[in-house]
């Protein structure tokens, strides 16, 4: 399921790292987590689709690669994207 334009748009412009920034780590790791997230939902209700399950796994391990990437690169901003898509407890 894919992002509507204007939810797009807001999570772009939350976590943005410059003006024109649209493919920044930070900006992939915001994007990819409201998709698994609206994707989780979907999940309760339909307990047997297992072929969107291969798709959500598939961004899980992305977002999982981008944030060991952001770690290495720029622990500062890791640790805020972290507390502010409240990824880890």
């Amino acid at each position: 399921m894919a992002l509507q334009k204007e939810k797009k748009m807001e999570i772009i412009k939350g976590f943005k790292e410059h003006e024109k920034d649209t493919g920044s780590p930070s900006v992939q790791i915001a994007l990819l987590t409201e998709r698994i997230n609206s994707l989780s939902g979907h999940f309760r209700a339909h307990k047997g689709d297992h072929h969107s399950r291969h798709g959500l796994l598939r961004m899980v391990s992305t977002r999982r690669s981008l944030l060991e990437y952001l770690k290495k690169r720029d622990l500062k901003a890791y640790q805020e994207i972290i507390k502010k898509l409240e990824l880890r407890k």
